[in-house]
């Protein structure tokens, strides 16, 4: 699988639409350093909600070498064909239905992983999303409702036949939300059991894991999600150790440095100089996560009000620690 439609993909690793996470920003930052696909952070299907500078700022195009992939959540039919339209008219390449999402909130407006409990609702909306737009609909779901009502086949075969071109499915139920193991075998039955391409998600954190993941699943691609915050580069890790089954390195010292400058800069351009200082802070936290010092580091740097401030905070953090292992800059 490297393709969604007509948009050739340049691997099978796909980045989470993580809400908070996922946004233009980090989504560059995943493809260059070798995501073949990101997906836009979680956009409600209420239209009037898109006013909000959050929901527009979700919309969005980066500049990335996929496609434009924006994610929309509801549980009106005719509601979330509206919100595709609209997202196709403002530039999305491809438009992905979210029925996999725990979230409370989400769950309220019986939309996300909420619709699993009611089959004919799932089949309405992707008729009507897929009938209304011109453009690929994928759908992300997860095994099911709880562990007693799995009925992830269920909604694959309902897919493949409204004409959904991909299925994402993250391996624990609804009820398991993010605890315990995904369980992989639920994955396995359902891309034995459909025609569409399936995209397999949940606990992928390490190159080995990805391999034994794709083998066990056979699954025609992967998403990777909490693994990538803090470590953009596992894509290029994963996709080097399935192509050549070598493990590659990690980025050294300086390398890691220049990505999180990167960062930094892209989140300035993009929410300007207040909020990219905010959005800076949980980002650099899980870039320095278990690195020495960092404890120390955070406290100094989420005190910091400015840009400049927090970009020489962290190139004088990095070199220090490259002064500490002896490393040369490459």
């Amino acid at each position: 699988m490297q393709s969604i439609g007509p948009y050739n993909l340049e691997n099978k690793l796909f980045l989470a639409p993580m809400v908070g996470v996922s946004d233009t920003p980090f989504r560059e930052i995943c493809s260059s350093n070798g995501a073949g696909l990101t997906i836009a952070e979680m956009l409600t299907s209420r239209a009037e909600l898109w006013g909000n500078e959050r929901n527009r700022l979700k919309q969005i195009k980066p500049k990335v070498a996929g496609p434009h992939v924006v994610q929309i959540a509801g549980s009106d039919p005719a509601m979330l064909s509206e919100a595709a339209q609209l997202n196709v008219a403002l530039g999305a390449n491809a438009i992905d239905i979210n029925m996999g999402c725990p979230a409370k909130k989400v769950l309220k407006k019986a939309a996300g992983s909420a619709l699993l409990k009611d089959i004919k609702l799932v089949e309405s909306i992707l008729q009507t999303v897929v009938k209304s737009v011109d453009v690929p609909v994928t759908l992300k779901i997860r095994t099911g409702w709880s562990l007693e009502t799995r009925n992830g086949v269920e909604v694959a075969k309902i897919a493949e036949d409204c004409g959904v071109q991909l299925l994402t499915v993250h391996g624990r139920t609804r009820e398991c939300r993010f605890k315990g193991e995904a369980e992989y075998d639920t994955i396995a039955e359902i891309k034995q059991k459909t025609t569409l391409p399936v995209i397999a998600n949940g606990d992928i954190d390490s190159p080995k894991k990805a391999k034994l993941v794709m083998e066990h699943t056979q699954a025609d691609g992967l998403m990777i999600g909490r693994a990538a915050m803090g470590r953009p580069w596992i894509f290029d890790e994963i996709n080097h150790y399935l192509v050549t089954g070598i493990l590659k390195s990690e980025p050294n010292i300086f390398r890691k440095l220049r990505i999180i400058e990167s960062h930094l800069k892209k989140l300035r351009s993009f929410y300007g100089e207040t909020k990219g200082v905010w959005y800076a802070r949980k980002h650099v936290a899980g870039y320095v996560k278990n690195l020495p010092n960092s404890k120390q580091f955070l406290s100094h740097f989420n005190k910091l009000q400015e840009g400049p401030a927090q970009l020489d905070c962290v190139t004088s953090y990095f070199e220090n620690l490259a002064i500490d292992d002896g490393a040369i800059a490459a």
